[in-house]
């Protein structure tokens, strides 16, 4: 009667195991919308100064034009004419730019303001940029 029941222990934790590994290792789902993008503007603040980038990626199915990266201020905006699907950019905020969010608009009726964040501590090493 024990067997049995081992048996059916052991063949319930291989199961667990097995399709967690499967889902840990699978590649990262397809895209679902046919336009989607994903926006990250990024601020960080050093006593050697300020760097800011903003990360733009086609996240959707199909091409996004006339991507508007609007920053705000005095900045004149960036324009990307096309992004296709699992494309990414990174810009620089040009000078003027009021570094509080960004709005982000295409052709497509897509329209996101996203503020700017700060990693948690990303100190500046010498002259190379980010640490770590």
């Amino acid at each position: 009667m024990k067997k049995p029941i081992l048996t059916i222990v052991i063949g319930g934790i291989l199961a667990t195991i097995i399709i967690f590994l499967v889902f840990s290792f699978l590649p990262v789902l397809p895209p679902s919308q046919k336009y989607d993008i994903s926006v990250n503007p990024i601020l960080v603040k050093e006593e050697m100064g300020t760097e800011t980038h903003v990360t733009i990626k086609n996240t959707g199915m199909d091409a996004l034009t006339n991507v508007t990266v609007n920053y705000g201020g005095t900045a004149k905006p960036d324009i990307i004419p096309i992004l296709n699907p699992g494309d990414r950019i990174i810009l620089s905020p040009p000078e003027g730019s009021d570094l509080t969010e960004v709005r982000v608009t295409t052709d497509q009726g897509i329209d996101i303001t996203q503020p700017y964040t700060t990693p948690w501590s990303v100190p500046f090493v010498g002259n190379s940029g980010f640490g770590g």
